[in-house]
């Protein structure tokens, strides 16, 4: 059985009400994936905006495997210490990650950024020498879109974690970095210029999922629709 775990911030782990991109991705893989999957974390809820907290379970799919490495609020910097006890315990094949724009926004510019991310992968490595790994760029967002400094962080992250993954991939662990979502809006896919609304969901999972199929065959082409 093929093991993803979805790893990010608020954009994963998404809130009470929402589906997320991670649910958009299993229904995805549900019809296109030719082999037995789950997805696999250790960690199950969603977050409760009302009470401040991850502690919803509120998910629209009772069949949904909703087991994933996401917080909101967190980082790269939270992160990197935690996968490889997370590899270790939960035996993921692959990792899907989504990080970057809470660590550029509160804890480090994009030089610590990319080394935390280097050692994000180091850490998964140990942990399971042949884990596989996505990774996508902090993708558009409102305050980037006003604030041209933030803009210029982001876009350097963004040129640091293509530079990380093309010295770190390796044949045993491959490293993959996905595409930005095409035809991301923020007016149309988020709902507060960064969360993604149902649209924005889709936009994230096919990032994924194009990915995957193009460099390993996993899946197929992703089409958004009302899954």
């Amino acid at each position: 059985m093929l093991r993803f775990m979805p790893v990010g911030d608020s954009m994963t782990i998404g809130s009470a009400g929402e589906h997320t991109w991670r649910y958009r991705l299993w229904r995805h893989l549900c019809a296109a994936h030719g082999g037995p999957f789950t997805l696999v974390g250790p960690r199950e809820t969603l977050y409760d905006k009302q009470a401040d907290a991850p502690t919803s379970l509120a998910y629209a799919d009772p069949d949904f495997p909703r087991a994933h490495l996401a917080g909101w609020g967190e980082g790269w910097l939270h992160m990197a210490p935690v996968i490889g006890d997370a590899v270790r315990d939960h035996r993921p094949d692959i990792l899907l990650v989504s990080l970057g724009l809470i660590d550029l926004g509160f804890y480090t510019d994009a030089d610590q950024t990319a080394q935390n991310a280097r050692a994000f992968v180091a850490a998964a490595r140990e942990a399971d020498p042949r884990i596989r790994m996505v990774l996508l760029p902090v993708i558009p967002n409102v305050r980037a879109a006003a604030d041209p400094p933030f803009a210029a962080q982001v876009d350097r992250f963004n040129v640091l974690l293509a530079k990380a993954v093309a010295d770190l991939d390796e044949p045993r662990s491959p490293l993959l970095l996905a595409s930005p979502p095409q035809g991301y809006d923020l007016r149309t896919d988020t709902y507060d210029g960064t969360h993604p609304s149902p649209s924005g969901e889709h936009r994230i999972a096919g990032a994924f999922a194009g990915a995957m199929w193009e460099a390993w065959g996993v899946g197929r082409p992703y089409e958004a629709g009302p899954r």
